[in-house]
């Protein structure tokens, strides 16, 4: 147990040691990287962005977790309130749940209309396609989790008083309504990713295995790491086309 944790450790400092190195490239070039981390329940977003943005520059990353839109902001256009969190030139921007909220949480839960869904899943594409085509750089990572991993996490995260925080009155639905989840996943999947813009899975039962191939995905996407960093393990790792065959239902 102690060699495989500081294996472990050992690797995500590498990893992060790369990941300082290449957002000074980012940086020094102007680049503009928008990172959307989207999942289900406890698959394990906010601990692998902890892991990620550790090191990275503070003046130039930013981690987005919008909560629940206003009023005022339910009535605007539906990706308005995230475009104002969109980088700059130089900037890192992660967003821990994001404009994809329509694509899975909402329509599942009742939260929008099915005219509001259908008007997402057409504009979503038209939306990403502006952003990469003014040049930002888009990766998109969809974390997954095993029904029996799910509901173990959540009787966790309920007798653990350290992550009083992360209990949400959602909790109970997102295994009452795994099914619902899994299909809103799949219709996401099909409809929104793009050769411009493609999702990326990752298996995330074991979150540190996730954590470190997070990493390396994102350093492999950037392309510009100075030393050797492995690949990114395609057991864990891999593109919306084999999400059917491969996520947990």
């Amino acid at each position: 147990m102690g060699k495989k944790s500081d294996a472990y450790d050992d690797e995500l400092e590498q990893l992060q040691l790369a990941m300082v190195q290449t957002q000074a490239w980012t940086i020094e070039h102007g680049l503009r990287v928008v990172i959307v981390l989207e999942g289900r329940d406890t698959a394990g977003k906010d601990g692998a962005i902890k892991r990620l943005t550790e090191y990275m520059s503070p003046r130039q990353t930013r981690v987005v977790a919008l909560p629940k839109p206003s009023d005022r902001e339910s009535s605007q256009w539906y990706f308005q309130r995230y475009v104002a969190h969109l980088p700059a030139a130089c900037e890192t921007v992660i967003f821990n749940r994001s404009w994809y909220n329509r694509a899975g949480v909402e329509p599942v839960m009742g939260f929008c209309t099915p005219a509001q869904y259908a008007q997402f899943m057409a504009d979503t594409p038209r939306f990403e396609r502006m952003l990469t085509d003014d040049g930002v750089i888009l990766i998109k990572l969809w974390l997954d989790i095993s029904r029996e991993e799910q509901a173990l996490r959540l009787k966790e995260r309920r007798k653990d008083p350290l992550k009083k925080f992360k209990l949400s009155s959602l909790d109970a639905e997102a295994e009452a309504r795994f099914d619902a989840y899994s299909d809103a996943r799949d219709r996401m999947l099909a409809e929104t990713d793009r050769d411009f813009a493609p999702w990326t899975i990752v298996a995330t039962d074991d979150k540190k295995t996730a954590r470190l191939n997070i990493i390396r995905h994102i350093l492999a996407v950037l392309d510009h790491v100075p030393g050797e960093v492995k690949k990114p393990d395609p057991d864990i790792v891999f593109g919306a086309e084999e999400a059917r065959k491969r996520l947990a239902r």
